[in-house]
Protein backbone atom coordinates (compact mmCIF):
# COMPACT_ATOMS: atom_id res chain seq x y z
CA UNK A 1 0.00 0.00 0.00
CA UNK A 2 1.17 3.43 -1.08
CA UNK A 3 1.53 5.47 1.52
CA UNK A 4 1.42 9.38 1.41
CA UNK A 5 4.58 10.49 3.72
CA UNK A 6 6.36 8.35 0.43
CA UNK A 7 4.43 10.32 -2.27
CA UNK A 8 5.51 13.62 -0.01
CA UNK A 9 9.12 12.66 -0.64
CA UNK A 10 8.74 11.93 -4.12
CA UNK A 11 7.07 15.47 -4.68
CA UNK A 12 10.13 17.16 -2.59
CA UNK A 13 12.97 15.21 -3.98
CA UNK A 14 11.22 16.30 -7.94
CA UNK A 15 10.66 19.81 -6.95
CA UNK A 16 14.41 19.90 -5.17
CA UNK A 17 16.39 17.99 -7.56
CA UNK A 18 18.14 16.58 -4.58
CA UNK A 19 16.91 14.28 -2.00
CA UNK A 20 19.29 15.52 0.90
CA UNK A 21 17.44 18.84 0.26
CA UNK A 22 14.12 17.12 0.28
CA UNK A 23 15.02 15.94 3.69
CA UNK A 24 15.87 19.46 5.19
CA UNK A 25 12.88 20.44 3.68
CA UNK A 26 10.65 17.69 5.34
CA UNK A 27 12.79 17.70 8.68
CA UNK A 28 13.44 13.82 8.11
CA UNK A 29 17.19 12.00 8.24
CA UNK A 30 18.69 11.87 4.65
CA UNK A 31 18.42 7.70 5.70
CA UNK A 32 14.72 7.97 6.42
CA UNK A 33 13.57 9.74 3.56
CA UNK A 34 16.32 7.41 1.45
CA UNK A 35 13.99 4.70 2.85
CA UNK A 36 10.68 6.28 1.79
CA UNK A 37 11.56 6.84 -1.88
CA UNK A 38 12.26 2.80 -1.94
CA UNK A 39 9.58 1.99 -0.35
CA UNK A 40 7.52 3.73 -3.03
CA UNK A 41 9.23 2.32 -6.01
CA UNK A 42 8.55 -1.00 -4.66
CA UNK A 43 5.41 -0.63 -4.60
CA UNK A 44 5.00 0.69 -7.77
CA UNK A 45 7.43 -1.82 -9.46
CA UNK A 46 9.82 1.01 -11.25
CA UNK A 47 12.41 3.15 -10.42
CA UNK A 48 11.07 6.96 -10.38
CA UNK A 49 14.44 8.76 -9.87
CA UNK A 50 17.65 8.01 -11.79
CA UNK A 51 20.33 9.04 -8.51
CA UNK A 52 24.22 9.53 -8.64
CA UNK A 53 25.89 10.84 -6.23
CA UNK A 54 25.81 14.59 -7.42
CA UNK A 55 22.71 14.24 -9.26
CA UNK A 56 19.05 13.21 -8.81
CA UNK A 57 16.59 13.08 -12.25
CA UNK A 58 13.02 11.52 -12.97
CA UNK A 59 12.71 8.93 -14.94
CA UNK A 60 10.29 8.34 -17.84
CA UNK A 61 8.13 6.80 -15.37
CA UNK A 62 8.89 9.40 -12.72
CA UNK A 63 7.65 11.70 -14.89
CA UNK A 64 4.75 9.92 -15.72
CA UNK A 65 4.02 9.38 -11.81
CA UNK A 66 4.62 12.72 -10.61
CA UNK A 67 1.36 14.94 -11.89
CA UNK A 68 -0.93 11.71 -10.47
CA UNK A 69 1.02 12.16 -7.09
CA UNK A 70 0.70 16.27 -6.80
CA UNK A 71 -2.79 15.44 -7.66
CA UNK A 72 -3.25 12.79 -5.21
CA UNK A 73 -1.95 15.21 -2.14
CA UNK A 74 -4.02 18.29 -3.98
CA UNK A 75 -7.30 16.13 -2.84
CA UNK A 76 -5.92 15.17 0.24
CA UNK A 77 -4.90 18.97 0.83
CA UNK A 78 -8.78 19.71 -0.34
CA UNK A 79 -10.43 17.04 1.72
CA UNK A 80 -8.46 18.11 5.02
CA UNK A 81 -9.57 21.83 4.34
CA UNK A 82 -13.46 20.60 3.65
CA UNK A 83 -13.28 19.08 7.05
CA UNK A 84 -11.95 21.84 8.90
CA UNK A 85 -14.31 24.20 7.04
CA UNK A 86 -17.25 21.97 7.80
CA UNK A 87 -16.27 22.18 11.54
CA UNK A 88 -16.39 25.57 11.84
CA UNK A 89 -20.27 26.57 10.06
CA UNK A 90 -23.25 25.70 10.37
CA UNK A 91 -24.58 23.14 7.47
CA UNK A 92 -23.76 19.79 5.57
CA UNK A 93 -26.24 16.76 6.52
CA UNK A 94 -27.50 15.58 10.43
CA UNK A 95 -28.36 12.75 10.61
CA UNK A 96 -30.91 12.05 13.84
CA UNK A 97 -32.88 9.86 16.31
CA UNK A 98 -35.59 11.07 17.68
CA UNK A 99 -37.98 9.70 20.19
CA UNK A 100 -41.73 8.69 18.20
CA UNK A 101 -44.30 10.83 20.62
CA UNK A 102 -41.63 14.27 21.18
CA UNK A 103 -40.56 13.95 17.84
CA UNK A 104 -43.88 13.89 15.99
CA UNK A 105 -45.73 16.29 18.30
CA UNK A 106 -42.82 18.88 19.13
CA UNK A 107 -39.64 18.34 17.93
CA UNK A 108 -40.15 18.07 14.76
CA UNK A 109 -41.43 21.95 14.09
CA UNK A 110 -38.24 22.78 15.99
CA UNK A 111 -36.37 21.09 13.42
CA UNK A 112 -38.15 23.05 10.61
CA UNK A 113 -37.50 26.29 12.53
CA UNK A 114 -33.55 25.35 12.32
CA UNK A 115 -33.38 24.57 9.08
CA UNK A 116 -35.40 28.11 8.08
CA UNK A 117 -32.59 29.37 9.92
CA UNK A 118 -29.56 28.01 7.96
CA UNK A 119 -30.66 26.37 4.89
CA UNK A 120 -27.38 24.64 4.12
CA UNK A 121 -28.08 22.06 6.83
CA UNK A 122 -30.17 18.78 5.94
CA UNK A 123 -31.24 16.14 8.12
CA UNK A 124 -31.89 12.42 7.71
CA UNK A 125 -34.65 11.68 10.85
CA UNK A 126 -34.86 8.05 12.22
CA UNK A 127 -38.38 8.13 14.40
CA UNK A 128 -38.59 5.48 17.19
CA UNK A 129 -38.43 4.58 20.50
CA UNK A 130 -35.60 1.98 20.49
CA UNK A 131 -32.03 2.96 22.03
CA UNK A 132 -30.06 3.48 19.04
CA UNK A 133 -26.62 1.99 19.29
CA UNK A 134 -24.52 5.31 18.55
CA UNK A 135 -21.14 3.53 18.22
CA UNK A 136 -22.82 1.43 14.91
CA UNK A 137 -25.37 3.08 13.66
CA UNK A 138 -24.96 5.79 11.23
CA UNK A 139 -26.94 8.01 13.93
CA UNK A 140 -24.59 10.81 14.52
CA UNK A 141 -26.60 12.33 17.41
CA UNK A 142 -29.44 11.19 19.07
CA UNK A 143 -32.03 12.81 21.60
CA UNK A 144 -32.49 10.57 24.16
CA UNK A 145 -35.16 10.76 27.76
CA UNK A 146 -33.20 9.49 30.51
CA UNK A 147 -29.35 9.33 31.38
CA UNK A 148 -27.45 7.23 28.85
CA UNK A 149 -26.09 4.06 30.39
CA UNK A 150 -22.38 4.05 28.58
CA UNK A 151 -20.74 6.24 30.30
CA UNK A 152 -19.09 6.99 27.18
CA UNK A 153 -21.34 8.73 25.22
CA UNK A 154 -21.23 12.76 25.10
CA UNK A 155 -24.45 13.85 27.06
CA UNK A 156 -25.84 17.52 26.91
CA UNK A 157 -29.10 18.36 28.45
CA UNK A 158 -32.09 19.86 26.78
CA UNK A 159 -34.43 19.44 29.93
CA UNK A 160 -32.90 18.04 32.83
CA UNK A 161 -35.52 19.00 35.32
CA UNK A 162 -38.49 17.15 33.15
CA UNK A 163 -40.32 14.41 34.92
CA UNK A 164 -43.23 11.91 34.21
CA UNK A 165 -46.36 12.70 35.03
CA UNK A 166 -49.46 10.60 35.40
CA UNK A 167 -52.68 11.77 33.42
CA UNK A 168 -55.94 10.40 31.52
CA UNK A 169 -58.71 12.39 29.50
CA UNK A 170 -61.46 14.00 30.85
CA UNK A 171 -63.89 11.14 30.17
CA UNK A 172 -62.04 8.59 31.41
CA UNK A 173 -62.24 10.70 35.35
CA UNK A 174 -65.42 10.97 34.95
CA UNK A 175 -66.10 6.73 34.39
CA UNK A 176 -63.46 5.85 37.02
CA UNK A 177 -62.43 8.76 39.19
CA UNK A 178 -58.55 10.25 39.82
CA UNK A 179 -56.49 7.93 42.07
CA UNK A 180 -55.77 10.17 45.36
CA UNK A 181 -52.50 7.79 45.84
CA UNK A 182 -50.32 6.00 44.30
CA UNK A 183 -51.59 1.94 45.63
CA UNK A 184 -55.22 3.27 43.93
CA UNK A 185 -53.54 2.09 40.61
CA UNK A 186 -54.43 -0.99 40.72
CA UNK A 187 -57.92 -0.46 40.49
CA UNK A 188 -57.07 1.57 37.19
CA UNK A 189 -56.61 0.42 33.68
CA UNK A 190 -53.33 1.34 32.80
CA UNK A 191 -51.42 2.16 29.35
CA UNK A 192 -48.23 0.68 29.57
CA UNK A 193 -44.58 1.50 27.48
CA UNK A 194 -42.03 -1.37 26.21
CA UNK A 195 -38.56 -0.10 25.95
CA UNK A 196 -35.97 -2.58 23.98
CA UNK A 197 -38.68 -5.53 24.83
CA UNK A 198 -39.03 -4.50 28.38
CA UNK A 199 -42.23 -3.50 29.63
CA UNK A 200 -42.58 -0.33 32.29
CA UNK A 201 -44.98 -1.81 34.35
CA UNK A 202 -43.64 -0.10 37.77
CA UNK A 203 -44.39 2.85 38.03
CA UNK A 204 -42.49 5.23 41.01
CA UNK A 205 -43.81 7.96 42.94
CA UNK A 206 -42.06 10.45 45.58
CA UNK A 207 -44.03 12.16 48.13
CA UNK A 208 -42.86 13.20 51.81
CA UNK A 209 -39.65 11.40 50.77
CA UNK A 210 -40.53 8.34 50.41
CA UNK A 211 -40.98 6.08 47.14
CA UNK A 212 -44.00 4.56 45.89
CA UNK A 213 -43.39 1.64 43.32
CA UNK A 214 -46.43 0.47 41.94
CA UNK A 215 -46.64 -2.59 39.46
CA UNK A 216 -49.49 -1.65 37.54
CA UNK A 217 -51.69 -3.64 34.91
CA UNK A 218 -53.97 -2.81 32.23
CA UNK A 219 -55.65 -4.19 28.92
CA UNK A 220 -53.08 -2.13 26.67
CA UNK A 221 -49.03 -1.95 26.27
CA UNK A 222 -47.06 -0.63 23.27
CA UNK A 223 -43.41 0.09 22.40
CA UNK A 224 -44.29 3.48 20.78
CA UNK A 225 -44.73 6.34 22.90
CA UNK A 226 -46.70 8.07 20.66
CA UNK A 227 -49.82 5.38 20.83
CA UNK A 228 -49.85 5.05 24.73
CA UNK A 229 -50.53 8.60 24.29
CA UNK A 230 -53.17 8.70 21.59
CA UNK A 231 -54.56 5.73 23.60
CA UNK A 232 -54.80 8.05 26.82
CA UNK A 233 -56.59 11.16 24.65
CA UNK A 234 -59.12 8.68 23.75
CA UNK A 235 -60.06 7.78 27.28
CA UNK A 236 -59.00 4.08 27.21
CA UNK A 237 -56.90 4.55 30.50
CA UNK A 238 -53.86 6.53 32.80
CA UNK A 239 -50.70 7.09 30.71
CA UNK A 240 -47.38 7.88 32.98
CA UNK A 241 -45.31 10.12 30.56
CA UNK A 242 -42.83 12.75 30.16
CA UNK A 243 -44.43 15.72 30.88
CA UNK A 244 -42.79 17.17 27.76
CA UNK A 245 -44.80 14.40 25.20
CA UNK A 246 -48.32 15.23 26.90
CA UNK A 247 -47.79 19.20 27.84
CA UNK A 248 -49.77 20.50 24.76
CA UNK A 249 -52.79 17.94 25.99
CA UNK A 250 -52.66 18.80 29.30
CA UNK A 251 -52.84 22.49 27.63
CA UNK A 252 -55.69 21.99 25.71
CA UNK A 253 -57.84 20.41 28.22
CA UNK A 254 -57.33 16.83 25.95
CA UNK A 255 -55.41 15.52 29.02
CA UNK A 256 -55.73 15.68 32.94
CA UNK A 257 -52.99 15.42 35.56
CA UNK A 258 -53.44 13.21 38.54
CA UNK A 259 -51.59 12.29 41.85
CA UNK A 260 -50.32 16.31 41.47
CA UNK A 261 -49.30 15.80 45.44
CA UNK A 262 -46.60 13.60 44.29
CA UNK A 263 -43.70 13.79 41.75
CA UNK A 264 -42.84 11.47 39.05
CA UNK A 265 -40.13 9.42 38.08
CA UNK A 266 -37.27 11.71 36.51
CA UNK A 267 -37.19 12.18 32.98
CA UNK A 268 -34.43 14.48 31.65
CA UNK A 269 -33.68 14.45 27.74
CA UNK A 270 -30.08 14.86 26.25
CA UNK A 271 -28.97 15.28 23.18
CA UNK A 272 -26.29 12.61 22.70
CA UNK A 273 -23.31 11.61 20.64
CA UNK A 274 -20.76 8.97 20.49
CA UNK A 275 -17.77 11.77 20.83
CA UNK A 276 -16.98 15.35 21.16
CA UNK A 277 -15.68 15.45 17.94
CA UNK A 278 -19.69 15.37 16.59
CA UNK A 279 -20.25 18.20 18.41
CA UNK A 280 -19.52 20.32 15.29
CA UNK A 281 -20.96 24.15 15.12
CA UNK A 282 -24.56 22.54 13.42
CA UNK A 283 -25.08 20.24 16.45
CA UNK A 284 -24.10 22.44 18.92
CA UNK A 285 -26.34 25.18 17.35
CA UNK A 286 -29.16 22.86 17.26
CA UNK A 287 -28.75 21.89 20.92
CA UNK A 288 -28.82 25.54 21.64
CA UNK A 289 -31.93 26.16 20.01
CA UNK A 290 -33.61 22.85 21.44
CA UNK A 291 -32.51 23.81 24.44
CA UNK A 292 -34.18 27.43 24.31
CA UNK A 293 -37.42 25.74 23.26
CA UNK A 294 -37.85 23.41 25.47
CA UNK A 295 -36.97 26.25 28.42
CA UNK A 296 -39.79 28.56 26.63
CA UNK A 297 -42.12 25.33 26.04
CA UNK A 298 -42.04 24.49 29.44
CA UNK A 299 -42.28 28.54 30.85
Amino acid sequence: MIRLEDLVIFISAADNGSLSAAARQLDLTPAVASVGLKRLEAELGTRLLARSTRSLRLTPDGERYLDYARNVMEQVEAGQNAVVRGRMTIGGTVSLSIPSDLGRSVLMLWLDEFQAQHPAVSFQVHIGDHVTDMFRSPVAVAIRYGVPEDSALVALPLAPANRRVLCGAPAYFARHGKPVSPADLSRHNCLRFALSGVLHDRWTFFGGGDAAVVRVHGDRSSDDGELVRRWAVAGHGLAYKSRLDVLADIRAGRLETALDAFQGEDAPLHLVCAHRTMLSPTVNALCDLLRDRIAAYFG
